[in-house]
């Protein structure tokens, strides 16, 4: 295996259990760089209902990496306010030239400052902290990176400092962000509760202690229906106009009008409405399977230097969850935040609508993720998580 072909040769794991075992993950190559990214200010962005905003800019990160690698397999995770990749020597470039354009574009287009980093591996070994990656196979056609080691959440915290910082490039052309979509509506709780779960070590925390807690912690959210994930299996619905039309819009128009974007998507969603309505192919297009592999390819729940899950769930399994992670904290084992509202927000890559590539992230519509780690941060103390 060669620095280069590291992510594409590394085996694929099928089992979402099997990643709370340590030895699921393999080190990164000593010369990848880490990159990371995360909106200033994000919590006041969700007290504006700005929440879906947030997380549009937040897939960005990942569209537009994928798109300028071609659809080239690398690492990347989202995080509600942001996203991580790594990338190894020869995409370095690329990866500054994307992220540079990006600040400069959400900055331009929406008005929302973005912070970026690009952290070598060996920095962050320096530390004594790594940066492991294991490739979670949600079904043959796409998979999502898992991140543990600690290093992640170091270079979060270093790039909110200001260190490693890629600089806006004010010249650069806007992100190519092809795929990017938002359409769809919030999907309500069926249970009552979108529960967004974020759970870390503790400083010092056994690597080994805290796989088996986050077992412990999957199995309870194993008895939720569907192991608690919140996109059923009809998928999320279409409004009409849909609800991220004018992001959609801001993110793909390059230089066209803003109005005539609009419009285009206008007559698209509404013709995209009338197939998923009729649940008939239309052309290449099954809208049946798409919703069934839209389900499957979503990732409600991660590794992340830790565990973040969110959740369709009964006030039952909230609070033994509460309970559960209380005690392990009490324990000194882990450091934890949990934020609670009424439905999840689906926010979608979509390369082309008859191939099985697409990939979606789900977080909480009012806060979410990002909420849930601002009260980790409150609870413990902790850097990663803070606005």
């Amino acid at each position: 295996m060669t620095t280069d072909s590291f992510y594409t040769s590394l085996p694929k794991v099928r089992s979402f259990d099997s990643l709370s075992a340590p030895e699921a993950f393999v080190p990164l190559p000593p010369d990848w760089h880490l990159c990371c990214t995360d909106i200033v200010n994000s919590t006041a962005l969700i007290a504006a209902g700005r929440y879906k905003t947030v997380n549009m800019i937040g897939a960005a990160v990942i569209a537009a990496m994928r798109n300028a690698l071609q659809g080239e397999a690398f690492p990347y995770i989202f995080g509600g306010d942001g996203a991580a990749f790594a990338v190894p020597p020869r995409h370095r470039e690329t990866a500054q030239r994307v992220l540079a354009s990006l600040r400069s574009w959400t900055g331009a287009e929406f008005g929302v400052p973005l912070r970026a980093a690009m952290v070598p591996l060996r920095w962050i070994r320096a530390e004594g902290l790594d940066v492991t990656i294991a490739r979670y196979a949600v079904s043959d056609h796409a998979d999502f990176a898992m991140f543990s080691g600690g290093g992640l959440a170091w270079a979060e915290s270093q790039m909110k400092a200001g260190a490693f910082e890629v600089p806006p490039d004010p010249q650069a052309a806007p992100p190519d962000l092809s795929g990017l979509s938002c359409r769809w509506s919030n999907t309500p709780a069926r249970n009552g509760i979108i529960l967004s779960v974020v759970v870390q070590p503790a400083p010092g925390a056994d690597p080994r202690a805290f796989a088996r807690f986050s077992s412990r912690l999957l199995a309870l959210a194993s008895e939720l229906k569907d192991n608690g994930h919140p996109v059923p299996a009809t998928g999320p619905k279409l409004g009409f106009p849909p609800a991220g039309l004018a992001l959609e819009a801001q993110s793909s128009r390059g230089k066209t009008p803003l109005i005539l974007r609009k419009l285009y998507l206008l007559a698209h969603s509404a013709l995209a409405g009338l197939i998923f309505l009729a649940k008939r192919r239309a052309g290449g297009f099954d809208p049946v399977h798409y919703l069934s592999v839209l389900k499957a390819h979503s990732d409600f729940r991660k590794f992340d230097d830790g565990l973040k899950m969110t959740l369709d769930c009964t006030a039952d399994i909230r609070d033994r969850i509460r309970r559960h992670l209380g005690r392990a904290a009490e324990a000194g084992l882990v450091q934890f935040g949990l934020h609670e509202q009424d439905a999840a927000l689906v926010t979608c890559i979509v390369p082309s609508p008859v191939e099985d590539s697409h990939v979606h992230f789900v977080d909480g519509a009012a806060g979410g993720y990002t909420q849930a780690a601002a009260n980790l941060a409150a609870a413990f103390g902790a850097g990663k998580g803070q606005a």
